[in-house]
């Protein structure tokens, strides 16, 4: 357990990072003061937005919605690295989850994931009282790539976090792994995050891995859906068993729209491989 950063420290820490932060208005002060506790803290979640366009996320996730006053979170990572801190203090970004789960993290005790949660929004306990919450700007479908800046970025958040608290990497958790009725984030798994804070860690703040100059600038490749329910939910799950998704109509607008740009996108690239397979076979034919 630790007592929460003060706002001056977490930028610090941020910043010795290696991580560009952009300070969005009264950020500071803005939080759910009065809602509940916020401190001992335990760990740091990680959450996607289902979201597309970095401004409108930044003021989603400021601001909120009808169903759910902001701040969603303490900080959103967008797709280029950039940490936008919108709130600090207590924020609407955990809900009710399974208290084996904290239990875990507290211990740090568990293997690559915390056990399944069986517990939710509707019955956890306070997960806002306990994590920092990190969202990250991404449409959550699978699809949507995580650039390699984002994912570069997350992974140095959650390091400065571990080491300012002088936690290890079992001390950040997705949201999935939290509560049984979330799904983010999705497109690669905490297992794997886990592994890159931890090696990040063994390191000084400053450190910048330039030994590995294709994952720095190449887009994380996403993974597929069969790993990804196999290592990070369970198989009973339904997608995207959300209730607050139907509810909130920036995130059911963008997902639309950005499921269609994808598709369009697949479906362009397929047309680009047939063209150059049939211009292939058109020389072969004329060199017969």
């Amino acid at each position: 357990m630790a007592t929460p950063l003060s706002a001056a420290a977490v930028l610090a820490a941020l910043r010795a990072e290696g991580v560009t932060v952009v300070e969005v208005g009264s950020w500071r002060t803005h939080n759910r003061a009065g809602h509940g506790a916020w401190g001992p803290l335990n760990g740091s979640i990680v959450h996607h937005t289902v979201t597309k366009g970095t401004a409108s996320t930044v003021a989603m996730v400021r601001d909120g919605y009808a169903a759910l006053p902001g701040p969603l979170c303490h900080g959103m990572i967008a797709k280029d690295g950039r940490v936008h801190m919108v709130g600090w203090g207590r924020t609407n970004h955990a809900g009710g989850g399974d208290p084996k789960v904290l239990a875990e993290v507290v211990a740090e005790s568990y293997g690559t994931r915390p056990t399944p949660p069986t517990r939710g929004n509707s019955n956890g306990v306070d997960g806002n009282a306990h994590f920092y919450g990190w969202e990250c700007e991404n449409l959550g479908d699978g699809h949507d790539p995580w650039p390699a800046d984002q994912y570069d970025a997350i992974v140095r958040v959650q390091a400065a976090l571990c080491r300012a608290h002088g936690w290890s990497a079992k001390s950040v958790i997705g949201h999935l792994e939290w509560s049984s009725d979330k799904v983010d984030p999705r497109g690669f798994t905490m297992a794997s995050l886990r592994a890159d804070v931890a090696e990040r860690l063994t390191h000084p703040a400053s450190w910048n891995p330039s030994s590995n100059p294709s994952k720095e600038d190449t887009p994380m490749a996403t993974t597929p859906d069969a790993v990804w329910k196999a290592d990070i939910i369970p198989a009973s799950a339904p997608p995207y068993a959300n209730a607050d998704y139907p509810k909130n109509k920036t995130w059911t607008a963008s997902y639309a729209l950005g499921s269609a740009v994808l598709t369009g996108r697949r479906i362009e690239a397929k047309v680009d491989a047939l063209t150059k397979q049939l211009a292939a076979l058109t020389a072969l034919v004329k060199k017969g």
